[in-house]
């Protein structure tokens, strides 16, 4: 035994396969590093430092369809641990049937000051369409975009405005995927967590964090004299919003732990489309930095590994299975700190996400079209029809 893996060694020493080794290594460290700058984050023990509250925040949450928790994810804005803050809930349609939810939540709870806007801002991102409705109607001096799908903790505002620093120009926060149902809503998990959010957090703690669309906090003067329109300067928002925060010489910084994206069932074409079009926009927004995600998951460190087994006559079965363990190990233990869903399944479910990675990353490079919700997003368009339904005045309000 102690023969064969000395051979085992000494071949691995011996020219191409050093290299395809040591490239392995590398990866493995990537790997392990980016864990573990992603676990001080998301660990839900980390000390929140409680924010004064008298800021006055706008929060805005744009909607369009009735989604499996909308009732949970939109309750959640009425019950936020601030003093101080007003709610818009944006949609394109006054017809949508998801505002008769918002009309019954808004009813249900009217110590809080809430707002309906409908219509459309004509920007071809019909998102960013959306959100301009409450970036006009807002009034607070501290804007958070929130996507309709997130569900808020009470302590919302506290942690978006801990991440704040004076070099500060957006908070934003990745979502943290929740509530998934059947097999593919746990791969969705598995791209949006441990993969997509380690990521990102570990790219937040060497400074250069970006933003990601779900949550978005920023001052009312970073939006103010061209700022909001500026966010059309690229097909996503979030890139626009990242570029614009850096040519102001700030940052963005992350909010930590994420906040929960409640997920539902998913089939395999939901989670192909929905992050193929992510990945054509990362591609298109920011190319230089797209171009080596390829290297982000384990499928080129693993060719690598084979490579190195075949040229130093190690069985091949063995040497995979001890790569993937290794690979996937860390990233077992990130979801246990952070509190996300783990399945069973969890190293088979971590190979399917990875092949779709590769999948993906290839067809990103085709394909010109990137279709969000039924619209292709291309540019801005500058003209303006807006509506405004329930202009809701509380005490709140009046004395703010």
């Amino acid at each position: 035994m102690m023969q064969s893996v000395d051979a085992a060694l000494a071949g691995l020493m011996d020219g191409p396969a050093l290299w395809f080794a040591a490239f392995a290594v590398l990866a493995l460290l990537f790997q392990y590093l980016t864990v573990a700058a992603a676990a001080f984050q998301c660990r839900h023990d980390r000390p929140l430092r409680l924010s004064r509250d008298d800021a006055w925040v706008t929060l805005v949450r744009p909607v369009c369809g009735l989604e499996p928790y909308s009732l949970e994810t939109l309750g959640s804005s009425f019950h936020i641990d601030w003093a101080n803050y007003e709610v818009i809930f944006c949609a394109a349609d006054d017809n949508d049937p998801v505002l008769e939810v918002v009309r019954d939540l808004i009813a249900k709870n009217p110590d809080v000051a809430a707002s309906i806007v409908t219509g459309r801002e004509n920007y071809a991102n019909p998102k960013l369409a959306n959100m301009a409705l409450g970036w006009r109607a807002a009034e607070g001096s501290w804007i958070v975009f929130t996507d309709s799908n997130v569900e808020l903790p009470r302590n919302y505002l506290h942690r978006l405005f801990q991440a704040v620093t004076p070099q500060t120009g957006l908070v934003s926060a990745p979502p943290a995927g929740q509530a998934p149902q059947g097999f593919w809503g746990y791969v969705e998990c598995a791209m949006l967590n441990e993969w997509q959010g380690r990521i990102q957090y570990a790219v937040n703690s060497v400074g250069a964090g970006f933003a990601q669309g779900k949550n978005l906090m920023v001052h009312r003067a970073m939006l103010e004299h061209g700022g909001f329109d500026a966010l059309a300067s690229e097909a996503a928002e979030d890139a626009a919003a990242t570029k614009l925060v850096r040519s102001k010489g700030l940052r963005v910084t992350l909010a930590g732990p994420p906040f929960a994206q409640l997920l539902g069932p998913r089939n395999f074409w939901q989670v192909w489309s929905r992050h193929l079009r992510w990945a054509r926009l990362r591609r298109k927004t920011f190319p230089l930095l797209y171009v080596p995600e390829i290297f982000s998951g384990p499928c080129i460190a693993l060719l690598a590994v084979l490579a190195a087994a075949w040229l130093a006559d190690i069985p091949l079965a063995i040497a995979a299975l001890g790569f993937l363990t290794l690979w996937y190990a860390p990233e077992i233990v990130l979801a246990k700190l952070a509190r996300w869903p783990l399945s069973p399944l969890a190293p088979g479910i971590y190979m399917v996400r990875d092949v779709m990675i590769m999948a993906i990353y290839f067809a990103s490079w085709s394909g010109k079209e990137i279709v969000w919700n039924g619209h292709v997003v291309a540019g801005p368009v500058a003209e303006l029809s807006v509506r405004a339904e329930q202009p809701a005045k509380t005490a709140l309000q009046q004395t703010g």
